[in-house]
C-alpha cells in the first residue's frame, strides 16, 4: 500500500508537469495570433505558420533522445532539469523583437514537449503490468494542457494589455515560465528517482529496439491518433470561419469541444485498454476514425445535375407551349416549373433535392415519340449541417484520445525495459503529424479547394493503420498456430 501511494504521488507530479508543460507547447498558438493581430509585429502569414510550427517540432523530434536520457538516468533528473531549462527562453520571451529572435526562442521553449517522453518512461516503471493503461492514460490527460491556454491566455492577454497595450504581453511568457520553475522545485524535493535495472546501458543496446517493425507501427497509430489531433486542433478554427461563418470566439470555443475531451478521455482509455487489451481497443478506435472521418468527408456543397425530362407521348406537331404544360397533337404534357423559392438546406442533416424541367421545343415544331420537349434539371443542397459536424468532430476527437492510451499501453508489454526510447520514438513520429500535418492539409485545400479534403486524407491513413495492424494480427496468428487457421480458413 506504500509503495502504491507513492506510485501515486509520482503518477500526480507526473501529470501536473506535463499539464504544464504542455500548456506552454502550445503558447504560441494564442500568443503569436495576439501580437500580429494587434499589429505589435508585422509577421507575415508564412512567418506565423512557422512560429505555431517551430515548438511543435522541437518538442516533437527531440523526444527520442530525451526519452534515452529517462531510461538511463530517471524521470525525476531529467524532468527537474527539463522544466527548469525551458522556463529561460520564456523568461527572455518579452525581450524578443524580431521573427528571427522569436522562432530561436520558440525552439527551445518548445522542447518542453518532450516532457511527454520522460513521464511515459518515469511512469510505467512505478506501476505493475496490470495498472500501466491506466497510469499512463492518467498522465496522458495532461493533453488537456492545450484547452486551458486556450482558455486562459486570451483572457489573461487583454488584461495585461488593458494598461499597457504594446508592452503588456510581455508578463505572460515570465508568467508561465515562473509555473515551470515552482513545478521544478516541487518535483526536486517531492519526486523520488528510479530506474528500471533491467535496463541495458550501452547507446547500442538503448537504441535496437527501433530496428525493429513494430516500433514504427506503433508510430503510425500515434501518427493518426496525436498527430492528426494536434493538427486538427489548430486547423479546426479556420475551418469553423471559412466553411460556417463563425465568429474567432464561437469558433475558438467549437475547437474546444475537439481538444478539451479527447485529452481527458485519455484516462478512461487506459481502463479499456487494461480491461480489454489494447489490441481490442485499437480495432475499435481505428474502425470509428474510419466511419467518422468518411462521413466528414463529404463538403458543404450545391450539384446541379440532370433530372426527369419530359418526351412526347406521340409524333406530332407543338400546338400550345405554356408555362406549365406543352401540347402535342392535343395531349397535353405537364412541367415542373422551377419556384422561385430558395432551398433551405441550413438546417437540414441530410442533402434537400429540388427538380424542374426547361422548354426546350418550339411551337409548330415536328416532334417523334420519345422525343425531349423538356430537359429536367435537379438541384441538390447539402448544408454539411453546423451541428453534425461539431457532434462527429468531437466523437473523432474522443476515439483518438482512447486511442493514444491504447497505443501507449502496448510500449511497456513489448518494451519493458526501453520504454523511454520506444515511447521517445513513438513521440517522436506523433509529434511530427502534429506538425506536418496543418501544412499538408493546407496543401490538399490549396489543390483540392474543398475544406474536407483534410477529412479525406485521414479516412485513408486511418484504413492503412487498420490494414497494416489486421495483417500483422493475422501473420502472427499464422505463424503461431498455422494448424487453427488453416481449418478456420477451409471451413469458411
Amino acid at each position: 500500500m506504500n509503495n502504491l501511494s507513492q506510485s501515486h504521488r509520482i503518477l500526480f507530479l507526473n501529470t501536473l508537469a506535463f499539464t504544464v508543460c504542455f500548456a506552454c507547447w502550445t503558447l504560441n498558438g494564442v500568443l503569436i495570433t495576439f501580437l500580429a493581430d494587434k499589429g505589435i509585429f508585422n509577421f507575415t502569414v508564412v512567418e506565423i505558420g512557422w512560429l505555431l510550427g517551430i515548438p511543435i517540432l522541437s518538442g516533437s523530434v527531440f523526444r527520442l533522445p530525451i526519452g534515452i536520457l529517462t531510461d538511463k538516468y530517471g524521470g525525476k533528473y531529467v524532468f527537474s532539469v527539463l522544466l527548469l531549462l525551458c522556463s529561460v527562453p520564456l523568461f527572455l520571451l518579452p525581450f524578443a523583437n524580431s521573427f528571427w529572435s522569436f522562432a530561436v526562442l520558440s525552439f527551445f521553449f518548445g522542447l518542453v514537449g518532450t516532457s511527454f517522453a520522460v513521464g511515459i518512461g518515469y511512469t510505467s516503471i512505478w506501476y505493475p503490468k496490470e495498472w500501466q493503461g491506466r497510469a499512463l492514460g492518467i498522465f496522458g490527460m495532461g493533453n488537456a494542457g492545450a484547452a486551458i491556454t486556450t482558455f486562459i491566455a486570451p483572457t489573461l492577454l487583454n488584461n495585461l494589455s488593458e494598461s499597457d497595450p504594446l508592452n503588456g504581453w510581455k508578463m505572460l511568457p515570465v508568467i508561465y515560465a515562473s509555473i515551470l520553475v515552482i513545478i521544478g522545485i516541487l518535483f526536486i524535493v517531492f519526486a523520488k528517482n528510479k530506474t528500471n535495472h533491467g535496463i541495458s546501458k550501452t547507446m547500442g543496446e538503448l537504441m535496437s529496439p527501433l530496428k525493429k517493425v513494430r516500433v514504427w507501427r506503433f508510430g503510425a497509430y500515434y501518427f493518426l491518433v496525436f498527430g492528426f489531433f494536434v493538427a486538427y486542433s489548430q486547423w479546426l478554427l479556420p475551418n469553423f470561419m471559412n466553411v460556417y461563418n463563425t465568429t474567432l470566439v464561437m469558433g475558438g470555443m467549437f475547437a474546444t469541444m475537439f481538444s478539451l475531451p479527447s485529452g481527458v478521455i485519455r484516462a478512461f482509455g487506459g481502463y479499456l485498454s487494461d480491461k480489454f487489451g489494447a489490441r481490442k481497443v485499437m480495432y475499435w478506435v481505428l474502425g470509428s476514425s474510419i466511419v467518422i472521418s468518411f462521413l466528414l468527408m463529404f463538403p458543404k456543397m450545391e450539384i446541379f445535375t440532370a433530372g426527369p425530362g419530359v418526351m412526347s407521348l406521340s409524333n406530332g406537331t407543338v400546338t400550345e407551349i405554356s408555362a406549365d404544360k406543352i401540347i402535342v397533337n392535343g395531349k397535353s404534357h405537364q412541367i415542373n416549373t422551377k419556384k422561385d423559392l430558395e432551398i433551405n438546406s441550413e438546417s437540414s442533416v441530410f442533402p434537400v433535392k429540388k427538380s424542374w424541367q426547361e422548354i426546350i421545343v418550339k411551337q409548330n415544331q415536328e416532334v417523334k415519340k420519345k422525343e425531349l420537349l423538356a430537359k429536367g434539371i435537379t438541384q441538390i443542397n447539402f448544408s454539411a449541417n453546423l451541428w453534425v459536424y461539431v457532434v462527429l468532430v468531437t466523437l473523432i476527437g474522443i476515439s483518438w484520445g482512447i486511442g493514444k492510451a491504447a497505443v501507449y499501453k502496448h510500449i511497456p508489454e513489448y518494451f519493458p525495459n526501453e520504454v523511454g526510447v520506444v515511447g521517445g520514438m513513438v513521440g517522436l513520429i506523433g509529434g511530427l503529424g502534429g506538425f506536418f500535418g496543418p501544412i499538408i492539409f493546407g496543401y490538399l485545400l490549396t489543390y483540392t479547394g474543398l475544406w474536407t479534403s483534410s477529412w479525406i486524407f485521414i479516412f485513408l491513413v486511418s484504413v492503412l493503420c487498420l490494414v497494416w495492424m489486421h495483417r500483422t494480427i493475422i501473420n502472427a496468428m499464422r505463424s503461431k498456430s498455422p494448424d487453427f487457421t488453416r481449418e478456420i480458413e477451409d471451413n469458411h
